[in-house]
């Protein structure tokens, strides 16, 4: 069994003991997150699809860690004029993994 998830603005296809890297959740380690937000739910007896989401479907994530990505360096210049600028952005994100998929 499968299922497509949104969750940050972004899809993910997902199964039992997947692990995933997500947009930053609001809990903390250890706790467990329901997300509704089912597009899609193959099972054996085939493919279920939303308009727009599966009602009564959802995915329990348990989060494992939370953490911030790789830095991504900006750099604005102006030829000629002087004018340098650099930036970091480290974006944060939650490690959780596929605790069940309830249909």
């Amino acid at each position: 069994m499968y299922a497509i998830v949104e969750t940050g603005g972004k899809q993910f296809k997902v199964q039992k003991g997947d692990v995933l890297c997500v947009e930053k959740l609001a809990a903390e380690v250890g706790e467990t997150v329901e997300v509704a937000k089912v597009l899609a739910l193959g099972q054996e007896s085939g493919l279920t699809v939303g308009k727009p989401y599966v009602e009564g479907a959802k995915v329990v994530l348990k989060v494992m860690e939370q953490g911030k990505g790789e830095k991504v360096l900006v750099f604005k210049y102006k030829a000629k004029k002087k004018f340098r600028k650099l930036r970091g952005h480290r974006q944060p994100y939650s490690k959780v993994v596929v605790d069940e998929i309830l249909a």
